[in-house]
């Protein structure tokens, strides 16, 4: 049986302010560090190894990912780094106290912001130090490509195609893949594993650095998941 690991990254220091992140490369925190560790060692334990492993593109994941391999002894493992990862652009959002803001402008509308499935956030301005746009980790995408706010909808659909494209292939093969990304982009991936309801979706969240298995048979059909 083919293994899929999922895992949110660990507690960023953006987390612990509770302000809004995104693409914005805010390191772990503290506690986030500690958080990786214990996730190398709950999937050590396990005995599983990876012929493949995927981060996105920013700091809080990849050093959850480095973090993990290296308490597993596993530091030679392939790793992809893929801005499809990435979170949710959280546009003019990004960088804002989470209860200051709802002070602002009302928790109804910050609950829609949020929570709803197809709703942008306000738009960055195109001229803020945040734009993705002026960041070389993403020239090669060209800058219209490059988001200046996502609703969960978007953020699925950017992330589908490295599902559809490269890593259902992977595990068809029979390899086991792990994943470190972020919680919207990792919604993701389990809304089409799990089958759930773009409303039921909004409802689910990913606890931080906390390995979740999924198993599939030959024909990618899941046959269980659990969290360790």
């Amino acid at each position: 049986m083919a293994k899929l690991v999922l895992v949110r990254h660990g507690e960023s220091q953006w987390n612990l302010d509770n302000r809004f992140t995104g693409w914005v490369d805010v390191d772990l925190s503290p506690k986030g560090v500690e958080e990786a560790k214990a996730a190398g060692e709950a999937l050590k334990k396990t005995g599983i190894e990876f012929q493949s492993t995927y981060t996105s593109l920013l700091k809080r994941a990849i050093k959850t990912h480095f973090t993990m391999l290296d308490t597993m002894d596993r530091l030679w493992y392939p790793v992809t780094r893929d801005y499809r990862l990435n979170e949710r652009h959280y546009g003019a959002l990004q960088g804002l106290n989470k209860d200051e803001t709802a002070q602002k402008y009302g928790a109804d509308q910050v609950k829609i912001w949020r929570r709803s499935f197809d709703t942008l956030p306000p738009l960055l301005d195109p001229a803020s130090e945040m734009n993705p746009a002026n960041d070389p980790r993403y020239s090669h995408l060209g800058k219209e490509a490059m988001p200046l706010g996502e609703s969960l909808k978007i953020t699925i659909d950017r992330v589908m195609p490295l599902w559809k494209n490269e890593i259902s292939a992977r595990l068809k093969k029979g390899e086991n893949v792990l994943i470190v990304a972020h919680g919207n982009s990792l919604r993701g991936l389990v809304k089409t594993l799990k089958n759930i309801s773009n409303d039921d979706i909004l409802e689910l969240n990913i606890p931080t650095a906390k390995p979740w298995v999924f198993e599939f048979d030959s024909e990618l059909k899941l046959l269980n998941d659990q969290y360790l």
